[in-house]
């Protein structure tokens, strides 16, 4: 060990850890039974944190887990926001990814996120439990919020939530936004699809296929209370994306579940206000040389088909017969750059809130195990 430190020393350590000074290995020693307060935020005065840009918004992240740090908090400084603070339960993860991305402070805890006067809006991307507290939390602080999805794991919740923004929407002369990470109705060829559909009248019939890969059944998201189930941790993307297509309120829905030890196989069938009918497939049973996802959608004699979020084709559409991508894209970017849009012009662009409850309100029912 090159370092050793007391338990009331840890911010040190996390210093340390995200400077330049190397070190073999950093020991935090532990009183026997003494309870230590610890400082809960560090700034990264030493962070390249670049000069705020007039405009730009301020953004905190609670959550420094992976898909945080791989993909929402680079998505997030691409768009051009200025991050504050970053949060993570231990500390470890925010000072490293922290200084990374160019924070200008890092915590342990929430609050440091929610109350900072430089944030405009808080991104939550915790483990599903905690989201709805997060939430209502942050919009009571009169702050705008970007939730990881799903935006809760009951109806109970979602009720508490849909108060928290009324109340926020009433204390201020602008309304703070909140927006659930629905990426996929930002991904470039769903944007043709949507183009596209405009001009179909009739009511439409989709099929989404999920090829979703097994998780085991003891993993955090399988447990009803602490990830919600597959259907609505995951699912809910699909249901998001059917909607979006279709254009129109869900109007009933009922789902089959294989006969397995989790919920996590099944369809689901969607009947929409317009009459448009939607299917979503999502397997857990499949097997991974599979593509993971295909969307199809029929309407009136032509055919729209999207494997993989690489190739679109269409059939019967006036000049219209593909799209392809070098990679998959299946919108997380430019989802972000909507939000950070958002923030600076309101809320045109992003998904209306009563649309986002409608769709969390099904994948909730949808997903319940009783």
């Amino acid at each position: 060990m090159s370092h050793r430190f007391d338990l009331a020393q840890a911010p040190a350590a996390y210093e340390l850890l995200a400077g330049d000074e190397p070190s073999m290995g950093i020991l935090i020693r532990y009183p026997p039974t003494a309870e230590v307060n610890l400082e809960q935020q560090i700034r990264l005065d030493a962070a390249p944190v670049s000069k705020r840009a007039p405009g730009a918004p301020g953004i905190s992240v609670i959550g420094a887990g992976n898909y945080a740090s791989r993909v929402l908090i680079p998505a997030f400084k691409q768009a051009g926001a200025q991050l504050q603070t970053l949060v993570s339960e231990a500390g470890v993860s925010a000072a490293h990814h922290g200084r990374k991305f160019g924070f200008a402070a890092v915590a342990t805890s929430a609050e440091a996120a929610i109350d900072n006067e430089a944030t405009d809006a808080v991104v939550i991307a915790t483990r599903h439990d905690s989201h709805a507290d997060y939430v209502c939390r942050a919009l009571a602080a009169g702050r705008s919020v970007f939730v990881e999805k799903p935006l809760c794991l009951s109806l109970v919740e979602l009720e508490q939530i849909e108060s928290a923004w009324l109340s926020a929407q009433s204390a201020t002369d602008r309304a703070p936004l909140l927006m659930v990470g629905f990426n996929r109705r930002f991904a470039p060829q769903v944007v043709t699809m949507k183009r596209l559909l405009a001009g179909v009248s009739a009511p439409k019939a989709i099929v989404i296929h999920v090829n979703a890969g097994a998780i085991p059944a003891e993993h955090w998201t399988q447990d009803p209370q602490r990830g919600g189930g597959r259907i609505i941790g995951e699912a809910c993307h699909f249901i998001d994306l059917a909607r979006h297509l279709v254009g129109a309120p869900i109007e009933s829905a009922q789902r089959v579940l294989l006969d397995s030890a989790t919920a996590d196989t099944a369809s689901l069938q969607l009947r929409h206000a317009d009459g448009s009918i939607a299917t979503i497939h999502y397997f857990a049973n499949g097997h991974r040389a599979v593509p993971k996802e295909r969307v199809e959608v029929y309407a009136q004699g032509r055919v729209l088909s999207l494997d993989n979020f690489r190739v679109l084709q269409g059939h019967g559409w006036s000049g219209f017969t593909s799209q392809r991508l070098w990679r998959q894209d299946k919108g997380q970017s430019a989802c972000a750059a909507a939000f950070v849009q958002g923030l600076k012009t309101g809320n045109e662009g992003l998904p209306p809130l009563d649309e986002l409850l409608e769709v969390s309100r099904w994948a909730i029912r949808l997903g319940q195990t009783s």
